[in-house]
């Protein structure tokens, strides 16, 4: 059902059963996939592309055009997985050259005045609580959750089942599985209650606070830290997850409790 006081392209694509409300503007190339609802006072730019049974709420602004000084206008785009919630007044910004696309997986939550720039990239199941901030570039895992008003500085990398507390900033990349608080932001204990709530093992939760543990508690710095997880523990996806999101971190990762 399309509101008669809406306005939608001719050349925007509605699948099935997409309500569109008075006052949300559809413009061209834009593509809204089964069952979604779009709520009033939503303005959805060229080259978005939203997936089934997501729902957007007023004042949300999908599409437009990056505020990166390098845009030179080419073609890029913005794509929204299925299930996903887009509160009040969000915004979110297409890619660049750099990706090409800004990406939302499904089953996500944004709340409201959550901002995410150019060319960021989010997994499934993902929740960005109130006024959220990301900067260009930042990749953020499934599953983590990042509290109101936390601020991502630009190509930061968020690991899987991470939970950031709230109105922290992060400048460095946050391995999987674990806490993050304070300033400067640091490790504060793996999300143990997070992951079984996920349905993981209790030896698995086990196997990830000694990784830990090794890394951040029991050495003065992670590279020795990292040494000694390989000396003391066998091989496994889980730690040789961790590890090879560590040491892959160009950026550096968060330090431990000082």
């Amino acid at each position: 059902m399309v509101s008669p006081l809406a306005y939608v392209s001719s050349e925007a694509q509605l699948d099935k059963n997409v309500i569109i409300e008075p006052f949300a503007t559809i413009y061209e190339d834009v593509t809204i996939g089964e069952g979604t609802k779009i709520h009033p006072n939503v303005t959805i730019y060229p080259g978005t592309i939203i997936g089934k049974n997501c729902e957007i709420f007023p004042g949300a602004v999908i599409g437009v055009i990056p505020q990166d000084l390098k845009f030179e206008g080419e073609y890029t785009t913005v794509e929204i997985g299925d299930n996903t919630k887009i509160r009040e007044c969000v915004t979110i910004h297409r890619g660049t050259k750099d990706k090409w696309s800004t990406k939302i997986g499904s089953n996500c939550l944004l709340m409201t005045y959550v901002h995410v720039a150019h060319d960021c990239q989010i997994g499934n199941n993902v929740i960005l609580a109130s006024f959220v901030g990301l900067s260009g570039h930042v990749e953020i895992d499934d599953y983590a959750i990042l509290e109101g008003k936390v601020a991502v500085q630009q190509f930061v990398h968020i690991g899987a089942h991470t939970f950031i507390g709230g109105a922290s900033l992060v400048r460095k990349n946050v391995p999987p599985y674990i806490k993050a608080a304070r300033e400067p932001l640091t490790f504060a204990g793996v999300n143990s209650v997070g992951l079984r709530r996920r349905g993981m093992s209790d030896a698995t939760v086990r196997e990830i606070e000694d990784v830990y543990r090794t890394i951040y508690v029991q050495n003065n710095n992670i590279s020795k830290g990292i040494e000694s997880v390989k000396e003391t523990m066998p091989e496994t996806e889980i730690r040789d997850g961790i590890l090879d999101f560590i040491q892959k971190s160009d950026k550096g990762v968060i330090r431990g409790m000082i």
